[in-house]
């Protein structure tokens, strides 16, 4: 793969959430940059802050309990400076979301057809006939069959790994630049999943699309992506091409998620669990290392005060000073 030129780049972000009279950064000083023809992956824990991440660079938190520091730069600008009108003309045109809950981003009351043809009038010149000729062709391209049917169908008429593959089909409708994909494939079975992921790179292929695929599918991270991007408790802990990512894993976050795949070769080995469980955002500690709890057998002394991304050569960057003298409890 040849990386392209830079087309989107976050900034020092950090997103906090009020809870009763204080804010709390559940995405804490995050940066990284995405190139034309490129798939990021971002992995981690459910609440290390991926979602909290995407919906960020899309605009679409509450202000009255939110606060967000940094930029996202795209097309030379920073569109959090953006006001709502000229936001809701970058999205959906060039910037588009595959949501993790169709449920949640479909209207219940508007036909199929009528939801996908509704990103195309706002952001396309095609008239009646052509969006409902559009909207058919997408969810074809897709993998639903009887798309003529379907387009005139209501949300609830739907399975749900239906409704995620009309979700994808709203995203692509209008072939945006920019592509996040927040678990696109969760609720699908293993071969319509192959098809959405072979579908998104056809995209990527055709416009030199960039594409944040956020998920916890280290499967999927390992056939899809070009770079990795490991999160951990709203910090990036880890970012590497995904070949040196999975050849050569420092940080012990990232070394302990791959431990936990089991190994078909294997069938006897016991299973390896992470200790511990992900701080909530109000307990979160906001000095020294955040996964320290996690692995009480590394002394103090290995963990940095104040933990900083180190550039260990060709780009991999790696969190804390710790992963030079982890291992794991039993070893």
């Amino acid at each position: 793969m040849s990386i392209n030129k830079k087309i989107l780049e976050v900034k020092n972000m950090h997103t906090s959430f009020k809870i009763k009279d204080n804010y709390y950064d559940a995405v804490d000083d995050v940066s990284f940059s995405l190139y034309e023809n490129e798939v990021l992956a971002i992995v981690g824990e459910s609440g290390c802050g991926k979602s909290t991440l995407a919906t960020t660079i899309m605009g679409l938190h509450n202000m009255n309990y939110t606060k967000i520091k940094g930029e996202v730069i795209y097309n030379g600008e920073n569109i959090l400076e953006y006001p709502e009108e000229k936001f809701n003309g970058l999205r959906g045109s060039e910037i588009g979301m595959i949501f993790q809950d169709p449920l949640a981003s479909l209207n219940p009351l508007m036909r199929i057809g009528e939801q996908i043809e509704e990103a195309l009038f706002y952001h396309t010149d095609l008239d009646k006939k052509q969006r409902q000729q559009r909207a058919v062709e997408l969810l074809k391209q897709v993998g639903i069959k009887n798309a003529e049917v379907i387009a005139r169908q209501f949300p609830h008429q739907l399975s749900g790994g239906m409704r995620q593959r009309v979700i994808i089909a709203i995203a692509l409708s209008c072939k945006p630049h920019v592509l996040i994909a927040d678990e696109p494939t969760t609720a699908l079975d293993v071969t319509i999943q192959a098809q959405i992921l072979d579908l998104i790179k056809e995209l990527q292929e055709e416009i030199n699309s960039g594409i944040i695929l956020i998920t916890h599918d280290l499967g999927v991270v390992a056939q899809t992506a070009d770079r990795v991007c490991v999160m951990y408790a709203g910090q990036i802990v880890e970012l590497a091409d995904v070949e040196e990512l999975f050849n050569n894993p420092l940080h012990p976050y990232t070394r302990s998620l791959l431990h936990s795949i089991p190994q078909a070769d294997n069938e006897c080995a016991q299973l390896h669990v992470i200790e511990g469980m992900v701080p909530s955002l109000k307990d979160l500690p906001r000095k020294g290392c955040r996964f320290a709890p996690r692995i009480q057998w590394i002394d103090e002394s290995e963990h940095e005060e104040n933990p900083v991304l180190h550039d260990v050569g060709n780009g991999h960057l790696v969190r804390c000073t710790c992963w030079k003298n982890f291992h794991f409890k039993d070893e």
